[in-house]
């Protein structure tokens, strides 16, 4: 098929890629110039293991072409994709300028009958306003069908997901178009569900609400072993034997972050108040995670009293490891709260040093390797769980710091572990090492 994804972020660029591995002729389109020449010599502006190696094998086959020319993208073409960002607005709404942006250039350029296929994160109702905004435009001399086919790709990790997910939804009210679609996702050997659209669009927003409660749910149980004692490892570990409840997401931290969580909760929460509907457990899910952002600097400043003057080394920035995203990471709430408090910045991240420097304070100094980071400081934050620092020999901190003081936001030792070294170190929801807390730690 030849098929053009407009928008190329982490959806449309891998959306792009792999419909192009799959065998289809794949125009991927975005009004950013610089960005286009980059990614037509097989340079992504994303950080995502595997994929520039599969965008110039398929820019190499012929298959895969990037443009900034709007004829070359719209025109001669079966399917569109819509993948363009739908940010937050202030109010928690989602924000459809580039939705109704890609409406005007179909009304302007196409040229023959077409599907639309909708991978942004939409409100529920969007794929109609779509096709009702079209049919107005273009009256009855072009037939256009909008298909609902939301994405469940995690950053770091999305080129896996998009060849080995769990499910791939489509949602439709032509029989027609959802086969169609159906027919391009058959390659990828992922079970398909069809559904009709505004289903389609609630299953992408359901779904993340649901992974977001359950990280918020394991983070409030932290806090409470914590307060009697238990450990949050092994209740985690417990809890996920029973398979009604399963493992995934219950690692207990400093919060979700990200392009996902953060925005589609709060989406889902506005969604619900607009049908005077009060969601109280979303709202609650989203409370826990922004308090929990604070959670190592509170413990930081009970343990010393104050931050003021105080070297602090973060290790990790991004919101996850294997991505260079800082959308919403805790990163950025937690360093803005220490240089508010009055502490002295050092941090290191593996990938994202470059974005970070984009919204971080201009106070924070940023350093080229973890022994810089640990390096005289008076005590060291674990924000993302990179395998690098996970694999960390302890005996680092203590070659390279008097008294080293460990704040893991990551839970990334076992307490077995650092009890070896003469380390103090806070984790969530476990028992501290080397300084005892007060009930209410």
């Amino acid at each position: 098929m030849n098929i053009t994804v407009i928008g190329t972020g982490y959806v449309g660029l891998v959306t792009g890629v792999a419909l192009s591995e799959i065998g289809n002729n794949v125009v991927c389109y975005d009004v950013d110039e610089a960005k286009i020449r980059k990614m037509s010599v097989g340079v992504s502006p994303i950080y995502e293991p595997n994929l520039e190696e599969l965008m110039i094998k398929n820019i190499n086959s012929g298959r895969l072409l990037f443009t900034n020319n709007a004829k070359e993208a719209y025109r001669n073409i079966n399917v569109l994709y819509i993948a363009v960002g739908t940010p937050e607005k202030e109010d928690g709404s989602a924000n459809l300028t580039f939705i109704d942006q890609v409406i005007q250039d179909i009304g302007m350029y196409i040229n023959n009958d077409i599907i639309i296929v909708t991978k942004s994160t939409v409100p529920i109702g969007t794929n109609h306003y779509i096709k009702s905004k079209l049919e107005s435009i273009l009256e009855s001399r072009i037939k256009v069908e909008v298909v609902s086919n939301p994405e469940f790709l995690r950053e770091g990790s999305s080129v896996n997901d998009t060849f080995h997910g769990d499910r791939i939804i489509i949602g439709s009210d032509s029989f027609e178009a959802g086969m169609v679609v159906e027919k391009i996702n058959k390659p990828f050997g992922i079970p398909i569900y069809q559904t009709d659209i505004l289903s389609a669009e609630m299953i992408k927003y359901a779904s993340n609400a649901f992974l977001a409660t359950k990280i918020s749910f394991i983070n409030e149980i932290a806090n409470i072993c914590e307060r009697v004692g238990a450990d949050i490892s092994n209740v985690a570990e417990g809890m996920g034997l029973d398979s009604r409840i399963g493992n995934k997401f219950l690692n207990a931290g400093i919060g979700y972050g990200g392009s996902c969580f953060p925005k589609d909760t709060q989406a889902l929460a506005n969604i619900a108040e607009n049908i005077d509907y009060d969601f109280k457990l979303l709202k609650s899910v989203i409370e826990v995670n922004n308090s929990q952002h604070l959670k190592l600097v509170n413990k930081a400043i009970k343990r010393f009293g104050s931050v003021k003057g105080k070297r602090v080394g973060i290790l990790g920035l991004s919101f996850k490891p294997n991505t260079d995203d800082m959308r919403e990471s805790p990163a950025i709430t937690i360093i803005n709260k220490l240089i508010k408090e009055g502490a002295k910045v050092v941090a290191f991240d593996p990938i994202s040093m470059n974005k970070a420097k984009e919204v971080l304070p201009k106070e924070t100094k940023y350093v080229d390797d973890v022994i810089d980071v640990i390096s005289n400081s008076d005590m060291v934050f674990i924000l993302t769980d990179w395998s690098e620092f996970k694999e960390l020999n302890l005996s680092v901190f203590v070659e390279n710091v008097e008294k080293p003081v460990i704040f893991d936001g990551r839970n990334c030792f076992k307490l077995e572990e650092v009890s070896k070294y003469e380390i103090e170190y806070h984790s969530i929801g476990r028992k501290s090492l080397g300084y005892v807390f007060d009930k209410g730690g």
